[in-house]
């Protein structure tokens, strides 16, 4: 039985050197398949440098503006601008700590004080999921000013 369980051991010996040799290739390799894979799937983010304009509440509004007509999204410069200043006074880190958001646990954040679950909900691929990023704020907040009251420049209050 000895001799027996020799053989067996040195074929699992075998075998378990084939399978870590193998797995050893494989894991090598794992860098190359998943540095390729990472690059291409990262997707390029746009911002108003990225499209040419000023890192500037009026660059950011016009690269806004650029990434809306690509989407079908309506409103115009002085509907965006005008809302900016009343929610955040063109603070993109502006945030609203003390209205009925804020008490929920979510409060109004950005340029055009989105709340998480709206500007999730209304991201426009190809801007940041960062809230606090001016463009893509802008961006998602136009698009559900679009949905709920036809463009940003409808909206003359909060919303």
């Amino acid at each position: 039985m000895s001799a027996g369980h020799n053989r067996l051991s040195k074929r699992a010996r075998l075998a378990r050197r084939i399978a870590v040799a193998g797995t050893g290739v494989a894991v090598l390799a794992l860098p190359l398949i998943g540095a390729t894979t990472a690059s291409a799937a990262t997707p390029t983010v746009v911002t108003a440098s990225s499209l040419g304009y000023a890192n500037n509440l009026d660059g950011w509004i016009r690269a806004s503006l650029q990434v809306m007509a690509e989407h079908d999204i309506p409103g115009s410069y002085n509907g965006i601008y005008r809302n900016v200043i009343r929610e955040s006074s063109g603070n993109p880190y502006a945030i609203n700590l003390w209205d009925s958001n804020a008490a929920a646990g979510t409060p109004s954040k950005g340029l055009l004080q989105t709340i998480d679950p709206t500007f999730q909900a209304y991201h426009v691929a190809g801007t940041s999921w960062d809230p606090y990023d001016p463009v893509a704020n802008i961006t998602a907040a136009c698009n559900y000013a679009a949905a709920r009251y036809g463009s940003i420049d409808n909206v003359w209050g909060a919303y």
